[in-house]
């Protein structure tokens, strides 16, 4: 078994690390728009670009977590999240803005849930399901947590401030991933381990079938996270609401990722990760319904943040069990970060497109958008579902 310090360690690493890197541009985006006197466009383009840099670095990310461990990945880019704050912070021009979300792009493929991950199931092989569901609870409320605390901070040293202050937070996490030891699982002693270990993926043909339906999955999970992260907040204020309460309403899909994702782990991992991925895709169609009414109803403003939040929160733990029940575990980096390689790419161009989309179709058009990629997702993990039971009973 992982030891629970670990587990603790990586949960308020990921609580950290997400709130002062990938919600940055939610809170602040406007505010470096507005001093720098650039377009919506240009300013989540910066993150855009991380994004893109994420996808590029994620192959090799994954190999070099799975031959020298999570420590030295995550300590690496706890240091490159400072740098990139720090630089973020002195930013005038383009390329210098540029040039910090690029360090930024890195130093989140070497910090987040997928380098997280790639490390327990390192030290867990099958067993680190349960670890890897409970280090996102914290995880969960890293968008609750940061996003008001920056607007706080913002408000009161500026954005370039409060930015210099994320990069201390992100020295803070170095002793946290210093407690990551660089061993790896043995499970060759554990008759149960060794057969729960089997992958479903059993030949190349269902290495391509399934890989493709989780890459496809994770892509369009991937690109509804990163608009929402980038324009949540803004949506809400242009379906009518005021700042602050788009800000608080906003922040409620970091309680709804949280709550999904405790109920996960009470249950005790006896949710297959397959019908959890399904569940966690019939819940985004509804919130963005109850998006589409939220200029004209809290209430419903309010269920579309919740609802969004606990499907994106169950998504997120599947992203990282599914892998372990469908692949080799003992290779789980190496391949998750080829398949999941797309989705920052995809999602690298989400800030720009829900952007271009709000200011040419307004924020109904960006909630469509959202809704019609959420029910191609839901076909998608139905498929997976039901390649995966058929494997299952030919196995049998």
């Amino acid at each position: 078994m992982i030891p629970r310090k670990i587990v603790l360690c990586l949960a308020f690493g990921q609580l950290i690390a997400w709130g002062i890197t990938y919600y940055l541009i939610g809170v602040f985006g406007d505010r470096i728009a507005a001093d720098l006197g650039w377009s919506r466009q240009v300013v989540h383009g910066g993150f855009a670009a991380a994004l893109l840099v994420m996808g590029m670095a994620s192959p090799l990310v994954g190999r070099l977590v799975d031959r020298r461990g999570g420590r030295r990945a995550m300590v690496a880019g706890a240091l490159l999240t400072a740098a990139g704050c720090i630089l973020l912070s002195l930013s005038r021009s383009l390329a210098v803005y540029y040039a910090a979300w690029v360090l930024l792009g890195v130093a989140m493929r070497l910090t987040l849930y997928d380098a997280a991950f790639a490390a327990l199931a390192r030290l867990g092989g099958p067993r680190a399901r349960r670890p890897m569901s409970e280090i996102t609870l914290l995880g969960g409320l890293a968008s609750s947590t940061f996003w008001p605390l920056g607007h706080l901070l913002a408000d009161h040293f500026g954005w370039r401030g409060a930015v210099v202050i994320y990069a201390g937070l992100a020295l803070l996490t170095i002793p946290l991933y210093l407690s990551i030891p660089e061993g790896r699982a043995d499970v060759s002693h554990d008759a149960e381990t060794v057969v729960r270990s089997l992958p479903l993926a059993a030949d190349g043909r269902d290495l391509a079938l399934f890989g493709g339906l989780y890459a496809l999955i994770m892509s369009l999970a991937s690109f509804l996270n990163a608009g929402m992260a980038a324009h949540m907040i803004g949506v809400l204020n242009g379906l009518g609401l005021s700042a602050s309460a788009a800000v608080w309403i906003a922040s409620l899909r970091g309680v709804g990722q949280s709550l999904a994702r405790l109920c996960e782990v009470l249950s005790g991992g006896r949710i297959d990760p397959l019908t959890l991925n399904l569940v966690a895709t019939l819940v985004l169609p509804f919130a963005f319904a109850a998006g589409l009414a939220a200029g004209v109803s809290m209430v419903a403003a309010i269920v579309f943040a919740f609802f969004y939040g606990v499907g994106n929160g169950l998504l997120t733990i599947t992203r990282g069990t599914l892998p372990l029940v469908l692949f080799d575990y003992r290779t789980y980096g190496t391949v998750v970060g080829r398949l999941i390689a797309p989705s920052f790419a995809l999602s690298a161009t989400a800030p720009v497109i829900y952007a271009f989309v709000a200011e040419h179709f307004g924020d109904r058009g960006a909630l469509y958008l959202s809704a019609g990629l959420s029910a191609v997702a839901l076909v998608a993990a139905a498929l997976l579902q039901a390649f995966c039971r058929r494997r299952r009973l030919a196995g049998s």
